[in-house]
């Protein structure tokens, strides 16, 4: 059941269908990332565009750990900031300045965004050359990462404008010494290049402290991501990949559900 309010009319009934599905999707995607281990506190911001609407997106409550995000206490705000649907919960000015951004600027492009501190994805932003293609996973994002230099925490909206100008075409954003920022059309398709993301920093840490790794040319680079685009319709665009976490934190605990 919908967590309640004082009018006594649940979250689920105040909003559209479309708007509830994204708040189940969204509410699911903080739980999986908890359990991968992607948390930070109460800190860091996955948010979705509302669909349907113009400049209004939701994220989570601050104050919340990510296993405590549900449904109905996702907070709906405008890119001002303003909380505009039925949470009287507030939310962290670092996320919204930041993702609000890229919602009001980029569009659907960027209707699914997350900002994660994870140790190996900091390490590689933090890292001289950045993502270098020494595996599988790292071949991925050759050439589709974009890079901005470390201005500070963000929360000052004139810092919107370069962030999107580094960014530049790609759909991933290294903040150096600080860490990526993840955007997608869908919640499905966000995650999985998350995912991706995160295994090649994972291993790229490892690799560099081998020492001198193998780096793979860029030819073959190209041949591996033709290839792979090829292959993404049978993935689902991440969809196959984000219903079986689904299901796997279903197993778990429900509660994301309310």
């Amino acid at each position: 059941m919908a967590t309640q309010l004082h009018s006594g009319a649940s979250v689920k009934d105040q909003c559209s269908p479309a708007e509830w599905q994204a708040r189940l999707d969204l509410a699911a995607c903080y739980r999986i990332f908890d359990h991968l281990g992607w948390s930070e506190s109460i800190y860091n911001h996955i948010s979705v565009k509302v669909p349907g609407e113009d400049n209004t997106f939701l994220i989570n409550p601050f104050g919340l750990l990510y296993d405590e995000v549900t449904a109905s206490n996702l907070v709906k705000i405008d890119v001002e900031g303003n909380n505009v649907g039925p949470s009287q919960y507030m939310v962290n000015k670092a996320g919204f300045t930041q993702h609000a951004y890229f919602h009001q600027h980029l569009g659907e492009r960027a209707a699914a965004i997350c900002h994660v501190h994870t140790t190996a994805t900091m390490a590689v932003a933090s890292h001289k050359d950045g993502l270098v293609p020494c595996n599988f996973y790292a071949c991925n994002f050759q050439g589709q990462i974009g890079y901005h230099d470390f201005e500070g925490v963000t929360v000052r909206p004139e810092e919107g404008e370069r962030l999107v100008e580094n960014l530049g075409d790609k759909s991933i954003l290294m903040l150096r010494n600080h860490g990526p920022v993840v955007m997608d059309r869908t919640i499905a398709g966000m995650f999985v290049k998350m995912w991706a993301l995160q295994r090649a920093c994972e291993i790229q840490v490892a690799t560099l402290g081998m020492g001198n790794p193998t780096l793979v040319p860029q030819e073959v680079v190209n041949v591996h991501q033709r290839d792979l685009s090829v292959m993404a319709g049978q993935g689902g665009a991440g969809l196959f990949d984000f219903e079986a976490w689904k299901r796997r934190i279903d197993r778990i605990d429900t509660s994301w559900r309310n």
